[in-house]
């Protein structure tokens, strides 16, 4: 008959047995002991960690502020335009505001998109293009960021002549439409094809340059425009045909991304008109 010892030199199921629950009842042990109960001999005693308050938030922000703009002092030689960056914000958030007409919520929405719709439809070439329906419209809650503002200037007479910026935008601006195209052959609208699309800016990258004017101008403007090489990403999501459908049609999205650099390259210049040195009429004669 066999015997089965607790202790012996060959292992046995019994001392496998005995051995693990003798594992799991110092596992739950330890997990009671450190994680669920306190194991401070003072009830009174701080425990090692405590929660930060908004007085340690407050005093580790500042020091960071104070350690970024030393660190800005030290390592960047280019004009601080954070001021500039402030005031171009409030400038966009009121035009945002405006094209909702000052109305907040879906409302302001609604009023932006129908605004939107009632321009594109406007300006669609009537005999290439159907009536353009716009579906969404996000206005953003961004603003372009300008940094590294530099100045440039004569040599000679040390006069300011220049002053450039570059400036990087990146916001959640999209809009999502559909229109149809129209075939006119052989006969007037002939054939549709229905065209859905959603476009969104994904980066704009520029320098953006502004030029006071001279002092002997006859009409002084002040001239801002941007680089012709400036950088533009846009994202876009297409869906083509009635029944038969195709979906992200890469020549689409180059269509449009070309389109709208041409558009930004070819009005890429806006003068701003000195009160009461001239007129807008003169500028335009010149």
């Amino acid at each position: 008959m066999g015997t089965s010892y607790l202790f012996s030199l060959e292992p046995t199921f019994t001392q496998g047995l005995v051995l693990g629950q003798l594992s799991v009842i110092i596992l739950l042990s330890l997990i009671l002991k450190y994680i669920f109960l306190d194991s401070t001999h003072d009830p009174f005693e701080t425990p090692s960690y405590q929660a930060r308050t908004d007085k340690d938030f407050t005093l580790q922000a500042q020091k960071s502020d104070v350690q970024e703009a030393e660190t800005n002092l030290n390592h960047d030689e280019h004009e601080s335009v954070e001021w500039l960056n402030t005031l171009l914000r409030q400038i966009v958030d009121v035009y945002r505001s405006k094209l909702r007409d000052d109305t907040a919520g879906p409302e302001g929405n609604e009023i932006a998109r129908k605004r939107i719709e009632d321009y594109a439809n406007k300006v669609r070439p009537m005999g290439f293009l159907d009536h353009i329906r716009i579906h969404s419209i996000d206005l953003g809650v961004s603003a372009p960021k300008l940094h590294k503002a530099h100045l440039t200037s004569e040599a000679s007479s040390k006069t300011l002549t220049d002053i450039h910026f570059e400036t990087t935008y990146t916001d959640t601006l999209s809009i999502s439409l559909s229109t149809s195209y129209l075939f006119n052959y052989p006969m007037t609208s002939f054939a549709r094809l229905p065209v859905s699309l959603t476009i969104s800016l994904s980066l704009f990258k520029s320098l953006i340059t502004i030029t006071p004017p001279p002092p002997g101008s006859p009409a002084p403007v002040l001239t801002l425009s941007i680089s012709p090489n400036f950088t533009l990403d846009l994202t876009t999501t297409s869906l083509m045909g009635s029944r038969a459908k195709l979906a992200n049609v890469p020549k689409l999205h180059e269509l449009i991304q070309h389109q709208v650099r041409r558009i930004l390259a070819a009005r890429g210049t806006w003068k701003v008109v000195l009160p009461g040195l001239s007129t807008l009429s003169t500028i335009q004669e010149q």
